[in-house]
């Protein structure tokens, strides 16, 4: 009984977060502070979670991983919000005006569709976005320290270098006239499911639910040791799109990492890109050793 409780937590979680953003008061559904909060409390909630049903011992959370974990939730939150409202979003809202775009039929579908839309639209440039990260050098530097990760808990989603933070944050929902409340239950859906995709949990919800999103079961194994299974599952919160574009694996793994599992310090994921240049940069400053000045006095 206590499994089969458990195993309908998520499903039940996401019902109850549209059901808030859909027959909220107005001046809750439609303020920014509400989506903040309300995602704080079900990281909380998840957080929790992980203390009553544990999923492996050797994620267990450490006070250390904890707090950097907090770091970069308060990040994400702040600088990396902002220079995605700022950088990306409201550029774009403005080439919208300026082409005299408009999606007014937006306005007019049911809520729960419109949630559903914004669910997609994320999630489509997420998936092509993370499979880029794994298949171009460039991108993959910065996405690499996320996979540095040597276990997995409640709020390792928004642990990574700054600059994969913000591309993974980029989106085309700015393009589409939507009311605040339906964007804002889609992104605390989405919210939701990658909490829980990264959550040292035993909360496998059912069939159906693992089949349209993404659970810890199948993340687990995106994140695990294997070069070709971080190769698969890379859909952070709608495994269905993996299932659609062939990259969908099942399975599961304990033993999370990259580099013989060497965790990164935040200075070390923030310059993980620029670590070919630093490298560059740190040769040509090293002074020559003894064999070369004897090879370049003998000649």
């Amino acid at each position: 009984m206590r499994n089969v409780a458990f195993s309908y937590v998520q499903p039940i979680m996401v019902a109850l977060v549209l059901m808030f953003w859909a027959f909220g008061p107005a001046s809750w559904t439609d303020n920014p502070a509400t989506l903040v909060a309300a995602t704080s409390v079900t990281t909380l909630m998840v957080l929790g979670l992980e203390w009553l049903n544990e999923r492996h011992a050797s994620w267990r959370l450490t006070k250390k991983e904890f707090f950097t974990d907090l770091f970069y939730v308060v990040l994400s939150a702040t600088a990396i919000s902002w220079a995605t409202v700022n950088l990306a979003e409201t550029p774009l809202q403005a080439v919208k005006a300026s082409l005299g775009i408009t999606t007014e039929w937006a306005m007019h579908l049911p809520f729960i569709v419109q949630a559903a839309l914004v669910v997609f639209l994320v999630e489509f440039g997420q998936y092509w976005m993370h499979r880029l990260m794994h298949n171009s050098t460039p991108f993959w530097l910065t996405h690499a320290p996320h996979h540095h990760l040597t276990q997995l808990n409640a709020m390792k989603g928004a642990v990574g270098n700054p600059i994969e933070l913000f591309l993974i944050s980029l989106s085309v929902v700015a393009l589409f006239d939507l009311p605040l409340a339906a964007e804002f239950a889609a992104f605390h859906v989405l919210s939701v499911v990658s909490t829980f995709a990264h959550a040292n949990t035993r909360c496998d919800p059912p069939r159906w639910y693992a089949y349209v999103f993404t659970t810890i079961r199948n993340h687990s194994l995106h994140h695990s040791l294997g070069y070709e299974e971080t190769r698969r599952n890379y859909g952070n919160s709608l495994i269905l799109l993996d299932r659609i574009f062939g990259t969908f694996r099942d399975g599961e793994a304990e033993a999370v990492g990259q580099d013989e599992r060497r965790r990164l310090s935040i200075i070390e994921q923030t310059l993980f890109p620029f670590q070919p240049v630093i490298e560059r940069v740190r040769k040509k400053r090293q002074p020559p050793s003894i064999e070369n000045i004897a090879r370049g006095t003998a000649r």
